[in-house]
């Protein structure tokens, strides 16, 4: 990781992580940070809700586009404890959050650069460093 901040934001994420493991899903966790707040938490909910979309990182957007009253989340981070799949990378880019730091590649459904790219795609209108 680049930062003490980005350091100090992950270890957030990864709280959120171990919430997931509560209630029997995948321990991953998302917050997303502008301005120095949290202002989107998730971690995994699918098997808790029985929902194939409530990944960490869609749960923290949908927070933060409601706290923001937009679903443009510009100006913030999203710190993820896992390399987004394909479906959390597309709404990453659907909300124009400026910046993804992930903790870990995932080999097996990567969507920021292990299996797919959906983050640099350049036919894209939105590409987050």
């Amino acid at each position: 990781m680049g930062t003490s901040a980005d350091e100090h934001w992950m270890r957030e994420a990864l709280e959120e992580a171990r919430s997931a493991v509560g209630h029997g899903d995948v321990p991953i966790g998302a917050v997303v940070v502008a301005d120095g707040h949290i202002i989107g938490r998730g971690r995994n909910e699918r098997e808790r809700d029985q929902d194939p979309t409530a990944h960490a990182e869609v749960l923290a957007l949908r927070r933060a586009a409601a706290a923001l009253g937009s679903w443009r989340v510009l100006d913030a981070t999203l710190y993820v404890t896992l390399e987004p799949c394909a479906m959390c990378a597309g709404a990453i880019v659907l909300s124009r959050i400026p910046r993804v730091v992930y903790g870990a590649p995932d080999p097996k459904a990567g969507a920021a650069g292990s299996v797919l790219d959906v983050l640099a795609q350049p036919q894209l209108n939105h590409r987050p460093r």
